[in-house]
């Protein structure tokens, strides 16, 4: 495994600040957590694989598993948001493919890295989904429940397991995330839809959609890094809603209807694996682990989410 960058600067700070080692953080979830991390006072490395265009940014190439690894002994935290995004359509094989190597190859790499340091760093946190579960209707979902069938259960399975990987002074935390409510993700078509009145119901409707705003996605990982948590954690908001109450709400937040049903058989014939595993899923989960060790949300229902989202 071969350095390719320079070592991170040695600035001033402050006693209770961090040095966090960051992967995608240029994504939706990656761009909000750096921002709170850094108005927390942390300090944020980011891993990119382009050339960097700052000190505090450091080339990787995870599909060929090289990093520097030194970065790991100046760490005192290594989050993990890198993976092909389950948002792109259609889901062909090749496609497929790529949302499970980019997860792997990325943890991997990391953890590799972590192994070889002379000091590792102490807490891993580890991106993963709800996906875990499968679709299990009916169900209340823990992070103890078993791993249901499908792809991207299939999918969180061996990537929960790469993570895993890292060293046994590392306190890993696999974050199972649900609908992210942010400018991207699962809702970029399903913003401009509901603006153009073109929303309604998904299937039946009453498919039970894990959800969580983007602010307290990166608040909750903020506040695993200096917690005792280890293992899975639910990171999805505190009142589970159904997929048409979601809609709904954001229909109504937008003052545009919600009329146009979209039958499910629509779905499946247009996106296929995709259509089930994202949109006609259903999954009921609390996020009890995290609420038992104190952390508070800032948007306990999806009404104040969308309220937030809308008026950023």
């Amino acid at each position: 495994m071969a350095e390719i960058s320079a070592r991170p600067p040695q600035a001033t700070r402050r006693p209770d600040s961090l040095r966090v080692l960051v992967a995608g953080a240029s994504g939706m979830i990656g761009t909000e957590l750096c921002r709170q991390l850094e108005e927390s006072g942390h300090t944020v490395l980011r891993l990119v694989r382009g050339r960097p265009t700052s000190t505090s940014e450091f080339n990787w190439a995870p599909a060929a598993r090289m990093i520097d690894f030194t970065l790991m002994d100046r760490a005192d935290a290594v989050i993990n948001l890198s993976g092909a995004s389950l948002s792109h359509l259609p889901w062909t094989p090749r496609y497929k493919k790529l949302i499970l190597e980019s997860r792997l190859q990325a943890t991997h790499t990391l953890t590799d890295a972590m192994r070889m340091a002379s000091t590792p760093p102490p807490v891993f946190i580890s991106a993963s989904a709800v996906g875990y579960y499968g679709d299990r209707p009916g169900e209340r979902l823990t992070e103890q429940s078993p791993r249901g069938e499908g792809f991207l259960a299939d999918v969180v399975d061996a990537w929960e397991h790469a993570a895993n990987l890292a060293p046994e002074q590392t306190r890993v935390v696999t974050i199972r995330t649900g609908l992210v409510l942010g400018h991207g993700g699962a809702m970029s078509p399903l913003l401009p839809l509901t603006r153009l009145g073109l929303a309604g119901p998904l299937g039946t409707g009453g498919q039970m959609w894990p959800w969580i705003s983007l602010y307290d996605e990166a608040a909750a990982i903020r506040h695993l890094l200096s917690s005792p948590l280890a293992g899975p954690v639910h990171l999805v908001g505190p009142t589970p809603v159904t997929s048409y109450a979601l809609l709904k709400q954001l229909a109504t937040t937008l003052h545009r209807p919600y009329l146009i049903p979209l039958p499910e058989l629509v779905i499946q014939l247009a996106l296929q694996e995709a259509g089930h595993d994202l949109l006609l899923s259903s999954q009921k989960l609390l996020p009890t682990r995290l609420l038992d060790d104190g952390f508070r949300f800032r948007h306990e229902t999806v009404a104040q989410a969308i309220d937030w989202l809308l008026t950023r």
